[in-house]
C-alpha cells in the first residue's frame, strides 16, 4: 500500500463538544461543523476531527499549531479575549512574562477548554 495519494487528517479528543465548538468558533473565529461523531475544525486547507471522549485526558504535547504573521500581536488579542498563555521559566524554551518564546520561531502556547495544548507561531518567511 502506498499512502502518498491518500487523504490524511489529524484528530484529537475533548471533554465536551459544546464548549469546544464555542471556543474554536467564537473565541478563535474558526469554521466548525458538526457530525454525528464529533466536530470538524476547518482551517486554511486543512480539516481536523475533534471527537468526544468521556475519560478524556489532555495531551501533554501540542495538538494544533496556528501560523500567524505576528505572535506578539496575536497574543495581545487573545489575552483580551481571556486566553491564558503558558509561562515556562525553565529549560530551553523559556518564555517572557506574557508566555512568548522569543526565539526562532517565536511561539506561544495556550490550552483549549479540555486542556489540550495549542500554539501560535510566527511565520518566518
Amino acid at each position: 500500500m502506498d499512502f502518498k495519494n491518500t487523504k490524511a487528517f489529524s484528530s484529537f479528543s475533548v471533554r465536551d463538544l459544546g464548549e469546544t465548538k464555542k471556543f474554536y468558533n467564537q473565541t478563535l473565529g474558526l469554521e466548525v461543523s458538526e457530525t454525528d461523531e464529533g466536530l470538524i475544525l476547518k482551517t486554511k486547507g486543512n480539516e481536523i476531527f475533534i471527537y468526544p471522549k468521556p475519560d478524556h485526558t489532555p495531551a501533554t504535547f501540542t495538538v494544533l499549531n496556528f501560523v500567524v504573521e505576528d505572535v506578539d500581536k496575536a497574543v495581545d488579542e487573545l489575552i483580551k479575549m481571556g486566553i491564558h498563555f503558558q509561562i515556562y521559566d525553565k529549560g530551553e524554551l523559556q518564555t517572557d512574562n506574557r508566555g512568548v518564546f522569543q526565539g526562532k520561531p517565536k511561539i506561544a502556547w495556550f490550552k483549549d477548554p479540555s486542556g489540550n495544548f495549542l500554539s501560535i507561531l510566527e511565520n518566518e518567511n
